[in-house]
């Protein structure tokens, strides 16, 4: 799978309709054959940071992503409610889906 996270810094005037913003493009996303996962969390250390977690089947699904009107769309809504250029980790991973944590059983 395709593991990707990604930071998002958005100006504080946009913190509290972020979600409401990227709506549109998460529910395409998560439409997307190959999508795993797309799921946004916000920083409990400072609002103005979201990050998104996302997976996809593999490297076809990916690039399929990236090459969607949605996916297009985004990129030009998005940057003038941001700060900076998001960082991101993206990496092709041995899993399928998420695990159980080893350390810790909760029954």
């Amino acid at each position: 799978m395709i593991f990707i996270a990604v930071k998002f810094t958005v100006k504080p005037e946009w913190s509290e309709r972020w979600i409401e913003h990227v709506t549109p493009f998460t529910e395409a996303t998560r439409a997307e054959p190959g999508n795993l996962w797309f799921d946004w969390s916000r920083s409990v250390e400072d609002p103005n940071v979201f990050v998104l977690l996302e997976a996809f089947a593999d490297g076809d699904a990916g690039s399929e992503h990236v090459q969607s009107e949605h996916f297009a769309q985004a990129m030009r809504d998005l940057p003038p409610a941001l700060v900076r250029t998001p960082q991101i980790i993206s990496e092709q991973i041995e899993a399928t889906d998420w695990n159980l944590m080893g350390e810790m059983t909760v029954e």
